[in-house]
């Protein structure tokens, strides 16, 4: 069930933000600072701040705090909300950047006990488009298919479905051969741009 904030807490929240859109570049050594301090906050809206602030300053998302946001996917509270915008922008960002040393880091992860992690390893190409590695997200797909879990289904589903729109082609040929094993959530979701545009 997604977790609702109040009307007023979100106001807060965005209050704070754009404060946070206003601060001078943070050092190297002060970024993992201000984001785990942000993050070991007790409030939800405190680990979203966190995670923005993270966000904010681009040049410090880099593989050396690559153990700082595992720490937080690995956190006994995590929900998708904070997982993703984590495995899309934050791992998503050094997948993009450093492709094989973080190849070799996904290939553990998809194999991890933590859901979150295993979700993560499958997100982390979600807005590569081109430069997606298709040969990994597909073995990852598969490696994950009798998973029966909601969030490891859905993911599949809608990182193949975002590699679809840069190589189709590629994405109706993986979900064709492995259709008879698929769960039924994972193709839906995977095949939804496809069958908006007649290809399958």
């Amino acid at each position: 069930m997604r977790l609702q904030r109040s009307a007023i807490e979100k106001e807060v929240y965005r209050f704070i933000d754009k404060e946070v859109s206003r601060l001078q570049p943070l050092t190297d050594d002060w970024y993992p600072k201000a984001v785990t301090l942000l993050w070991n906050l007790p409030h939800r809206e405190e680990k979203y701040l966190a995670i923005d602030l993270a966000l904010h300053y681009k040049r410090h998302i880099a593989l050396e705090h690559l153990d700082l946001y595992e720490s937080m996917l690995r956190e006994g509270f995590m929900w998708w909300d904070l997982v993703d915008p984590i495995a899309v922008n934050l791992i998503g960002k050094l997948t993009r950047d450093h492709a094989q040393p973080m190849e070799s880091t996904l290939r553990e992860w998809i194999q991890d006990d933590n859901i979150w992690v295993r979700r993560t390893a499958i997100l982390a190409q979600l807005k590569l488009k081109e430069q997606t590695n298709g040969d990994m997200l597909f073995e990852f797909c598969r490696q994950r298919m009798h998973e029966k879990d909601f969030f490891i289904r859905k993911a599949s589903g809608w990182a193949l479905r975002e590699y679809s729109k840069s190589n189709p082609q590629a994405v109706m040929d993986f979900l064709r051969e492995e259709k008879s094993n698929m769960p039924g959530l994972t193709y839906r979701e995977a095949s939804k741009v496809l069958r908006k545009q007649g290809k399958m």
